[in-house]
């Protein structure tokens, strides 16, 4: 209940415009990996895989989810996500989830952008892909999040957002790291097409 609540208040504040460039409705293990600018990033990607009957675990810090009896509600019993410290252990506790069949959404640039540009992708991504070579990476933008709640701010303001879901993509067997995740965070960027933020 809680869940389906949390989902409804999502899509109020942000009236989240979705486009599917892939199977919105396939259920095995997947990798969503998004830009991040706001809070609301991974909520919005939750909350449209879960209108078309999916689950999908978030990935986030432990340090910050674990502070204060609400946060770890939230994470624990709402999102169900994987809560993580920053360690190469992480990566085997992600690739877990995903023989567990549980689809993941995770970012790359390992921190929030303040001015909605995509920046440069950590090497998780590329470690996760060659741990579970055979699961789909799916690219998603999401856009305008960061003027609905940016960061550092704890009230958000209603306004229309943009989340898209590209087509899937896996490291190939001889790609290297630079080369994969530059493809990857190549492939967000087109994704948000003029409403991503250059420097």
């Amino acid at each position: 209940m809680i869940a389906n609540m949390v989902g409804g208040m999502c899509r109020v504040l942000t009236g989240g415009a979705t486009e599917w460039h892939c199977d919105p409705e396939d259920s095995r293990p997947r990798v969503f990996f998004a830009n991040h600018t706001s809070h609301l990033d991974f909520v919005t990607i939750w909350s449209a895989v879960r209108r078309h009957g999916g689950e999908a675990r978030p990935v986030a810090g432990s340090l910050y989810w674990n502070a204060g009896r609400v946060r770890r509600f939230m994470a624990d019993r709402v999102f169900h996500a994987v809560l993580i410290e920053r360690s190469p252990r992480s990566v085997g506790m992600m690739a877990a989830e995903l023989d567990r069949h549980h689809s993941l959404i995770v970012f790359p640039e390992g921190t929030r952008s303040r001015d909605g540009a995509v920046g440069a992708f950590k090497g998780g991504l590329y470690h996760l892909s060659r741990l579970r070579p055979d699961v789909d990476l799916i690219p998603v933008f999401v856009g305008n999040t960061h003027r609905i709640l940016p960061k550092g701010e704890a009230l958000p303001v209603p306004m229309l957002s943009r989340v898209v879901f590209g087509a899937p993509l896996r490291a190939t067997p001889d790609e290297s790291k630079a080369h994969f995740l530059w493809r990857a965070r190549e492939a967000v960027i087109d994704l948000g097409g003029s409403h991503v933020a250059t420097h």
